[in-house]
């Protein structure tokens, strides 16, 4: 059966999609944009021309004629019984150029500590003992538990293994916490702009999300998230604290004070994304981690920014209570971590006082070059100077990124619009650009996007891109 989304739902993705004319041709566009960062799923059901059209305030023509050209670039379908829906999207010869010699930077992963190879090595010599167990953990291995449990105490955290899961990476452990803390019609705090895996794993299970804004350059609205706190009484509130994602913007020691203290009040769980925390590239001082005086903070990490993406390793730290409810509710989600990764996991997290550096430099080498670049092809732009984290969130006068992000693609760059980090829509003033490729494939990536700004903001015929973009999706 087709999942289906309702035109208030669809209205809430597209935010401001009027962005070119003619209305149909924006609309298609900004409903292409959805399908291609899987902001709408395959097989879903888009709402029926009346119903979008009423709750959109343009004419039904408008919304069958977008429907009309969706169908053509073969983004949906129309199926008896279940109207237009979304198909799957394939590729192409054109495609699979793109995958080839384009630019992906959707993705913000830095390439692999190349140290790793050999820790993958010296973890298989022990593969005898490994397949003389079940082969995963429901909660990790106790010499791992251990030495994540060392680390937060160097940070001023105490911490035992019993108050440690191990997980398969961040995004499983946030859905676990998820699953078993929240129930439909909760409410979720979180700060927008935020990581958009996040908010779709809040909305699966039926909470109903409060946003707080973040800025580059004004930090937390303080005010905003007190109000937030007392009015809606959150069961959870979403946090990064250090090199927000994607702002890149870290709390101050004010800052936290208010969201401890709100949290404490509203009787609320912090849960700091840590994900990003130990990306630091111009060595500022740090800060007394969030949360440390609320008895009810749980902390997600992982070593998918820190050492590599393919290393499916993450964990939460929590209150002893909180990670037995975990633990009895992991089952249904999965039967617990592979003994391989763990292993490897085990040797990578002892050494991370000598990983953590060469990070660090290569990110700087990224930040620095994307960040001169920018200022030379695009000086009407503004980018932030963050000193950690795996991107910039640059910003622009016109509400333009959806359209910018559509036009480059169809020139092999990749990028995530602005509207993909909001809560409640917007951000199309803004574009995240990671920095974690190689300086010149940076350089590189800025000539595209400078070119693509140009025909934007020039306000060329969009059929030309947009056609192109759709011969490389079937």
């Amino acid at each position: 059966m087709d999942s289906r989304l309702s035109a208030r739902a669809l209205v809430e993705l597209l935010g401001l999609w009027r962005t070119s004319e003619p209305a149909f041709d924006a609309l298609a566009d900004a409903i292409r944009l959805l399908c291609l960062d899987n902001r709408i799923a395959a097989e879903t059901a888009l709402p029926a021309e009346r119903e979008l059209a009423a709750a959109l305030g343009v004419s039904r023509t408008t919304v069958a004629a977008a429907y009309r050209s969706l169908r053509s670039t073969g983004h949906i379908v129309s199926r008896q019984g279940s109207g237009s829906v979304t198909r799957p999207l394939g590729r192409t010869a054109a495609a699979r150029w793109f995958d080839r010699e384009g630019i992906d930077l959707q993705q913000a992963s830095p390439p692999a500590w190349p140290g790793l190879p050999g820790v993958i090595a010296e973890a298989a010599a022990s593969a005898t003992a490994l397949v003389s167990r079940a082969g995963y953990d429901i909660l990790g291995h106790a010499e791992l538990r251990g030495a994540i449990a060392d680390r937060y105490a160097q940070q001023g955290i105490p911490t035992t293994p019993s108050q440690i899961m191990v997980t398969t990476g961040a995004q499983q452990a946030l859905n676990l916490i998820a699953s078993t803390l929240l129930r439909r019609a909760d409410r979720v705090l979180l700060e927008t702009p935020s990581y958009p895996h996040a908010m779709e794993t809040f909305r699966r299970v039926g909470a109903r999300l409060v946003g707080v804004p973040v800025d580059c350059d004004l930090g937390w609205d303080v005010d905003r998230a007190a109000q937030a706190f007392a009015r809606t009484r959150p069961v959870l509130a979403y946090l990064m604290p250090e090199f927000q994602n994607p702002t890149g913007r870290t709390m101050s020691v004010a800052e936290r004070a208010v969201f401890e203290r709100s949290a404490h009040d509203a009787g609320s769980f912090l849960l700091i994304d840590e994900t990003t925390a130990d990306l630091d590239i111009d060595g500022l001082p740090r800060l007394q981690p969030l949360g440390v005086g609320h008895t009810s903070t749980i902390r997600v990490g992982s070593l998918g920014k820190s050492v590599w993406g393919g290393l499916r390793i993450g964990w939460i730290r929590a209150a002893d209570d909180v990670i037995r409810r975990l633990r009895a509710a992991r089952p249904t989600h999965d039967l617990g971590t592979p003994d391989l990764e763990q292993a490897v996991a085990t040797r990578v997290v002892q050494r991370l006082d000598e990983i953590l550096p060469q990070r660090s430099a290569l990110l700087r080498a990224g930040r620095d070059a994307l960040s001169g670049a920018l200022a030379r092809a695009l000086p009407e732009w503004s980018v932030p100077r963050v000193h950690g984290g795996v991107a910039l969130w640059t910003g622009f006068a016109q509400p333009l990124s959806s359209a910018l992000v559509i036009d480059a693609a169809s020139h092999g760059l990749h990028l995530s619009a602005g509207g993909r980090f909001a809560v409640e829509g917007g951000q199309e003033r803004r574009l995240r650009i990671p920095f974690t490729a190689e300086p010149r494939e940076l350089e590189r990536a800025v000539e595209i996007l400078a070119a693509s700004w140009g025909r934007v903001t020039a306000g060329a015929p969009r059929l030309s891109p947009i056609a192109a973009l759709a011969e490389a999706v079937v």
